[in-house]
């Protein structure tokens, strides 16, 4: 049965955005997606569809959404920011550029994506992604997934009192923590791009 208000779909002259109501479980939100497909006989059958809008899903659930919609609705998967991307330059304010400041953890499920430079002031838990064209500060633990220097720039890092990220990415080169134990050290950690790799070392500061 289909729910009000869970997944509304809303036109423009370029194509469709599809609304998808915050902070419900996303068994349910795929249910009702396929539940409002089904009860529409074909209608949405080449529709192009511009991006999936909802605060609290990560950008994986979004990606299954996407395919499930082309694949098996036959709809046409033409999002803006691709094109957008395409055409963007670096971001090149990692020194001194516009930064936002999060207060409070971000939890599993929330997602945060700035066109700059991402300040959290707290932790960021494993199932939680934060996404920044610059410099990601972690003023507590990272734990879930990190991409700093989101639209191509090296230059870019990722920096927490405590690292421990299930995906750090910085520009197109991913690092993933250690499986098993290992001795974390006990100062903040900042990772970079060092020769085309993500090098994780302490932060010391400079004396």
């Amino acid at each position: 049965m289909v729910q009000e208000n869970v997944i509304e779909f809303k036109g423009t002259g370029k194509g469709l955005y599809v609304y998808i109501k915050p902070g419900l479980d996303f068994d349910l939100i795929k249910d009702q997606l396929i539940s409002k497909l089904e009860a529409t006989n074909s209608f949405f059958k080449g529709a192009k569809i511009l991006d999936i809008l909802c605060d609290t899903m990560t950008q994986n659930e979004k990606v299954e959404l996407e395919a499930l919609m082309s694949t098996r609705y036959q709809m046409i998967i033409h999002k803006e920011e691709d094109v957008a991307h395409s055409t963007l330059k670096v971001f090149n304010g990692i020194y001194e550029g516009k930064t936002k400041f999060h207060h409070g953890t971000l939890r599993s499920g929330q997602r945060i994506n700035y066109p700059g430079n991402l300040v959290v002031l707290g932790d960021v838990n494993p199932g939680a992604e934060v996404i920044a064209q610059g410099n990601i500060i972690i003023m507590g633990s990272l734990r879930g997934i990190a991409h700093a220097g989101s639209n191509g720039n090296k230059e870019a890092c990722v920096a927490a009192f405590y690292l421990a990220p299930t995906q750090l990415r910085i520009a197109d080169i991913i690092a993933r923590s250690p499986d098993g134990y290992y001795d974390k050290p006990s100062v903040p950690e900042m990772a970079r791009i060092i020769n085309n790799a993500v090098f994780i070392e302490p932060y010391l500061g400079r004396k």
